[in-house]
């Protein structure tokens, strides 16, 4: 059965909070964008006139980078050099929250580096930087001391490995079996076979082109997949699989049961690049929001990796987290490079029919959840807040302005009872649930939260802002409430024009309410 919105919701919401570790092989993307608009003089080729250096965490890091985005506290495990690369790959990572603290670095190997030429949204050319030979003894032995301090008190473990001589057997082991021995979900994302290392997972998470190339078997359709999925689970005494066939969707098995999940890709497809680690990152994230209540009994004995037998998330509980991260995975798919995805994100490509109004009025924490999924993706988060007894133009103006300043807005809305306390028993003229959600209905409002105190301190204090706007009347910024919050973490306070003439007060007169 198809994931419903508020399961959906129910599970996203539950995923903040969820300490994950991701292992793996750990990079740093970078991406030189520009034009090309002529020949060169000196030979044949192209000139890239560069508009733009971007760089973006890669491999393991991606997957973090996702798992941070929908709330979840992310720990990241893996190697680097003593690099500039890997100092950078540190401030991206730290700007995100994620715990960069058990990162063993290594004087003997660079930071893995992917340098990506872009020209009119199509790759042109890429270069690598890296050294993807066996790591030593002495490194195994530091990464593996690394995965047992990182996965104290954790939730789950997520291994991402690109193949670039980390992930050994022993340090796959060493983490599948502290993961068991913990009782925590542990999701595995392949590389090159062999995949005995990673024995005893709680779920596998091939491809089809990997699947095929390991059991030299071709997968044509959904039963040639679900036999598929059923023979790797059997071979490396993995609770379930989940084989991914992009445009044709995702085959799940466990314990001798399949169901299958169409691919949510649509018209805008644009890039694929990240697809997998979305699948990865939200699907253990979605696996670990799961209660436990709605686990089964599962008699899988993994002695030599350290599984004992216990409750394990049974299909319908893995089926949830699949198609949460198949809806995760069409929506990365829409956009250019190895973006992250945030919940409402989710939530709007599961029912883009339903009023989009309805699920923008929130509680003060949803709306901080929302404002911190966004900052972890990311993207800055705009404050205002007011009455808005009777929308006019001047509101419009004022809300769309505050938009442009960042990529979410948050208004706090007066509840009734608060108007009444500020503007007499006369106002206001509109419930708070019709200002709600006419406002809601605005393309400019992300997020809609009613607050019943004077002022919209501690609503401000939740969100923690990074633009904090009032209306030019104010005149400075030491008369807006909250400015001294904002600004204490990085934040600023911007005034807005207003547009003149325009005012609640001023339509009432004139219509005689």
């Amino acid at each position: 059965m198809p994931l419903a919105a508020d399961q959906a919701d129910t599970l996203l919401t539950a995923v903040l909070g969820k300490r994950l570790v991701v292992l793996g092989d750990v990079m740093l993307d970078a991406y030189v964008i520009g034009d090309l608009d002529r020949i060169s003089p000196e030979a044949p080729v192209p000139v890239l006139r560069v508009t733009e250096d971007r760089f973006t965490l890669g491999g393991a890091a991606n997957a973090a980078k996702q798992a941070a985005a929908l709330g979840a506290e992310v720990t990241l495990v893996g190697l680097v050099g003593q690099d500039n690369d890997a100092d950078t790959a540190r401030r991206l990572a730290d700007r995100l929250d994620i715990d960069t603290a058990h990162l063993v670095a290594s004087p003997m190997r660079p930071t893995t580096r992917k340098t990506r030429i872009v020209a009119r949204q199509q790759q042109v050319i890429r270069v690598d930087r890296e050294d993807a030979s066996v790591i030593d003894a002495d490194t195994e032995n530091q990464l593996i001391a690394a995965i047992e301090a990182a996965l104290h008190d954790a939730d789950g473990l997520l291994i991402a490995d690109y193949g670039k001589g980390v992930m050994t057997d022993a340090v796959a082991s060493a983490a599948i079996t502290k993961a068991n021995h913990a009782g925590i979900p542990s999701l595995v994302d392949p590389k090159n076979p062999p995949w005995d290392k990673y024995a005893g997972c709680t779920v596998l998470k091939p491809n089809r082109a990997e699947t095929e190339a390991v059991l030299h078997h071709t997968i044509t359709d959904d039963a040639t997949a679900a036999r598929a999925a059923a023979a790797l689970a059997e071979q490396y005494d993995a609770h379930a699989v989940l084989l991914t066939r992009g445009p044709h969707g995702m085959s799940l098995t466990t314990d001798g049961e399949s169901t299958h999940i169409p691919a949510r890709l649509t018209a805008d497809l644009a890039d694929v690049t990240g697809c997998g680690d979305v699948v990865a990152a939200t699907m253990l994230a979605a696996i670990c929001a799961t209660p436990q209540a709605d686990w089964e009994r599962s008699d899988r004995s993994g002695h030599d990796v350290g599984a004992t037998p216990g409750w394990k998330p049974g299909l319908m509980a893995l089926s949830s987290a699949a198609e949460l991260a198949n809806l995760a995975a069409g929506v990365k798919a829409t956009r250019f490079g190895a973006v992250a995805v945030t919940a409402p994100e989710v939530l709007a490509a599961l029912d883009a029919a339903a009023p989009a109004a309805a699920r923008k009025v929130m509680t003060q924490d949803q709306a901080a959840a929302l404002a911190a999924q966004a900052r972890a993706a990311g993207k800055r988060v705009v404050f205002t807040n007011g009455c808005f007894d009777i929308l006019h133009a001047g509101h419009v103006h004022y809300l769309h302005a505050s938009r442009q300043l960042g990529d979410l807005l948050v208004l706090g809305l007066n509840t009734d009872a608060s108007i009444q306390r500020l503007k007499g028993p006369t106002r206001p003229v509109q419930s708070e649930q019709d200002r709600a959600r006419i406002l809601a209905s605005l393309a400019d409002i992300d997020a809609v939260v009613l607050f019943d105190d004077d002022t919209p301190l501690e609503l401000i204090r939740a969100v923690r802002p990074d633009v904090l706007t009032k209306g030019a009347d104010y005149q400075t910024k030491e008369n807006v409430v909250g400015w001294q919050d904002v600004e204490s973490h990085g934040g600023r306070v911007e005034l807005i024009d207003l547009v003149e003439g325009r005012s609640t007060t001023r339509v009432i007169e004139r219509s005689n309410i």
